[in-house]
């Protein structure tokens, strides 16, 4: 018992004295490394964009029939163009407030592409008008339409100083911006008090149409004449297909 006691220490001893540490595995090894020695990862986000402003509409025009309804002043039986013949242009335009506005007006249907074509270089122009109604607003009334610097175009009535029928009778004149572009007389009077500080040209000022300007040029590609280039009387809001 003793000498098998013995020998069982001996064997447990050797076994205990010659162990080594274990050895990693060369996979192990590789994926332990590949671990301590890899990068931080660092996530990247990206910058939101600035949002930009909100830019304006682009120009539009609706080109429709006029119901009797909407120039119950401005027209009636026996004016020299036929209602049937007559357009409602309802357009976008750049306001006095540096802002964009839907204003109307109504010419006659032969000129609605040279009205439209015209417009829509000022609005990209962003070339102000004061506004743009029906003279019917008015009552078709002239003098206060322009009182009010109402840019208009149809108005069955005679010319001024005249008998004969005013080229708005015929829907192929357009006034713009009346009170910056006012009518003048021959000695330098204007029947509008204030409009009288607009009576000279050239001159500066918001909406103001000056000779030889690009106004005057785009409405002169469309074949419209404009009043201010009249001998004596000056209609500096005038601009007609063809004159008159």
């Amino acid at each position: 018992m003793k000498r098998t006691a013995a020998m069982a220490f001996v064997v447990l001893a050797s076994v205990s004295c010659g162990a080594r540490e274990p050895v990693a595995s060369p996979d192990s090894m590789t994926e332990t490394a590949a671990t301590s020695s890899a990068a931080p990862v660092s996530a990247t986000v990206a910058a939101s964009p600035t949002p930009s402003p909100t830019a304006p509409p682009k120009f539009s025009a609706k080109v429709s029939r006029v119901a009797r309804d909407r120039v119950p002043y401005s027209w009636q039986s026996g004016c020299p163009v036929h209602l049937r013949d007559l357009r409602l242009i309802t357009m976008t335009y750049w306001g006095f407030d540096d802002k964009p506005h839907t204003g109307e007006l109504v010419v006659r249907e032969t000129v609605t592409d040279d009205v439209v074509t015209v417009f829509r270089k000022l609005y990209d122009w962003r070339w102000p008008i004061k506004q743009m109604k029906l003279v019917d607003a008015y009552k078709a009334d002239d003098f206060d339409s322009i009182e009010a610097d109402n840019t208009s175009a149809f108005n069955c009535r005679r010319a001024t100083g005249s008998s004969n029928w005013s080229n708005h009778a015929y829907g192929e004149a357009i006034d713009i911006n009346p009170r910056e572009n006012p009518y003048v007389t021959a000695s330098g009077s204007t029947a509008h008090e204030n409009a009288k500080k607009f009576t000279k040209r050239p001159t500066k000022g918001k909406g103001v149409v000056n000779p030889g300007d690009k106004v005057v040029k785009a409405f002169a590609q469309v074949g419209w004449e404009w009043g201010g280039y009249w001998s004596g009387t000056k209609d500096f809001q005038h601009f007609s297909k063809g004159g008159g």
